[in-house]
């Protein structure tokens, strides 16, 4: 079964705030590649899907993995979908939206 992949409003807004950080500090090319290859990365979750760590002491259900020792990625499997909550840049702080 392949999962379905979704971005919150609240992980694409993570996903510009990371380019526009990375654009200042080295290239907006680079930048871009950077966030793109996150953006596959998490769409290569839809293939196996339970990856990661679970945390539910965070909240019910989220898992989380990390990217290239950078990013964290926060996400909930649900109904044949991946929902990807955010996307923190060298632990960042957070709050879930769903």
């Amino acid at each position: 079964m392949t999962y379905e992949v979704i971005f919150t409003p609240g992980a694409e807004a993570d996903l510009d705030e990371i380019e526009q950080y990375l654009s200042v500090r080295f290239s907006p090319k680079n930048a871009q590649r950077f966030v793109q290859r996150i953006i596959a990365y998490c769409r290569s979750l839809a293939l196996a899907p339970y990856r990661g760590t679970k945390r539910d002491d965070v909240g019910p259900g989220l898992r989380a993995i990390g990217f290239e020792r950078r990013v964290s990625i926060l996400f909930h499997v649900e109904n044949g979908r991946i929902v990807i909550f955010g996307a923190l840049y060298r632990g960042r702080q957070f709050e879930i939206e769903r």
